[in-house]
């Protein structure tokens, strides 16, 4: 097939004579769907902080793991809510010391994600060593418009809500 220098008026032409190429409305409507394409895609893409509820999820597993160590160890073990994080305290020795195992270690909850404690500062919930909680607790999370609670029964269970 013959090719033409640039600039010479020598073209390619189809087999009608037309010169071959895309039209710039062509062109236009090709970027316009990636264009689309790609906002569809960074929508479709998850929060990098992850789900609310997905947090909430996390922090009912380790108070249930808080509440199956007071039963294993047979030694009370509290569970404190702030706005910014939460954490475990084992009684030992007529004190209440922090945990710093994982996973019940002081954790914060993720970047725009706040409990609403109920009495303003800080929340706890103490499990005794038959695995009872001394008052039901329901911590709410929130995060921008969503909100999300974790109730903590008396029998020490610990149920994600809405």
């Amino acid at each position: 097939m013959p090719t033409s220098v640039a600039g010479s008026k020598r073209a390619t032409l189809d087999p009608g004579g037309h010169e071959r190429g895309f039209t710039l409305i062509e062109l236009m409507i090709v970027v316009t769907i990636i264009g689309l394409a790609s906002a569809v895609v960074v929508l479709a893409l998850p929060d990098p902080r992850g789900r609310l509820r997905d947090e909430a999820t996390q922090f009912a597993l380790r108070t249930r793991a808080a509440h199956d160590l007071a039963i294993v160890t047979a030694r009370p073990v509290s569970v404190w809510v702030s706005a910014g994080g939460y954490g475990f305290d084992a009684r030992r020795g007529g004190e209440w010391v922090p945990m710093s195992e994982k996973p019940l270690r002081v954790t914060r909850w993720s970047k725009g994600t706040e409990a609403v404690p109920a009495s303003g500062g800080r929340d706890r919930i103490l499990f005794d060593s038959t695995g009872s909680a001394d008052r039901p607790l329901d911590v709410v999370l929130h995060r921008s418009t969503e909100n999300l609670t974790v109730q903590i029964g008396n029998d020490g269970g610990v149920r994600v809500g809405g």
